[in-house]
């Protein structure tokens, strides 16, 4: 949270300020930075207790995790012995990653209970359902098929004090006889309890516009990914700031994608130590846009 200084003298200019742009009010009343744990998948296996706790020194606030499985839970962890970890650095697992595949697929719904069942424990706000497998996302009608499971499970995890989401790649942009699949999903699935993490470098990889999807599907991108773009290849990431894609002025229109929460990730080519490079895109969110 940032605490307004001077709030006497200056609450009429900080009034204007936030009236005219909705997207400062948001950064004013919290100055929360994410890291989707993917980021250091090969660190955390390794030392879940001393990579979370570097992650909260490198000044972020909360998680969104990954990996989970009932046979191994997190990294060999319970939940509950994962939320201990975090609970000690400081940290909140706002959003976690929950491969669902034989929900999705098949109906299957042993894996999605015991989903639901750890985001509770990890007092998550968001259930993320993360990637379709490609033999499941072939036409239409594969996504309509993957819609209907989306509203299923929305269901499910509002029942459950939860919130239902759908992180995007690249893949979801392809065109089937005229529509894409992401048309589709958002088309096809409960506005009100299907929301969408976007990945906002995989929307700018596929040729798309984020802000053209924020001002035709408003409200509906709760969670955002931020990576940004590497300026010598295209299919690479980088830290944050140090690439192509403009981040200000996404983050000018906070209000309008309806973002509540958003994380940074980075999938590949880290040019230093992975915990140095987690730093400095924080450090460059911090002090340039939020």
């Amino acid at each position: 949270m940032i605490t307004r200084r001077n709030f006497i003298v200056t609450t009429g200019l900080a009034t204007t300020a936030v009236w005219a742009r909705p997207s400062l009010a948001f950064c004013m009343r919290k100055k929360e930075i994410g890291l989707q744990l993917y980021t250091l998948r090969k660190e955390l296996p390794k030392d879940v207790k001393g990579t979370l706790e570097k992650v909260a020194k490198a000044g972020y606030t909360t998680v969104e995790t990954y990996g989970f499985s009932t046979k191994d839970q997190f990294w060999g962890l319970t939940p509950k012995e994962l939320k201990k970890i975090l609970d000690d650095n400081g940290l909140k697992a706002l959003s976690g990653h929950y491969n669902l595949g034989s929900f999705l697929y098949d109906g299957n719904k042993d894996e999605l209970i015991a989903s639901i069942e750890a985001a509770k424990i990890l007092e998550s706000e968001f259930l993320t359902i993360p990637w379709i497998d490609e033999p499941f996302r072939r036409n239409i009608d594969d996504y309509k098929k993957i819609a209907t499971r989306l509203n299923e499970a929305a269901v499910m995890c509002k029942k459950a004090g939860l919130k239902l989401a759908y992180h995007n790649h690249d893949f979801e942009f392809q065109k089937h006889d005229g529509t894409t699949g992401y048309e589709i999903l958002l088309k096809e699935t409960d506005k009100d309890l299907v929301y969408f993490e976007l990945d906002l470098y995989w929307v700018i990889h596929s040729g798309n516009d984020p802000l053209k999807l924020f001002k035709e599907n408003p409200g509906r991108f709760k969670i955002w990914h931020v990576k940004d773009k590497d300026k010598n290849s295209n299919d690479l990431n980088t830290e944050i700031g140090s690439g192509t894609i403009d981040f200000k002025s996404l983050f000018q229109e906070v209000k309008q994608s309806g973002m509540v929460h958003f994380f940074v990730e980075q999938e590949n080519n880290f040019a230093k130590d992975s915990f140095e490079s987690i730093k400095q895109s924080c450090d460059f969110i911090s002090k340039n846009i939020l």
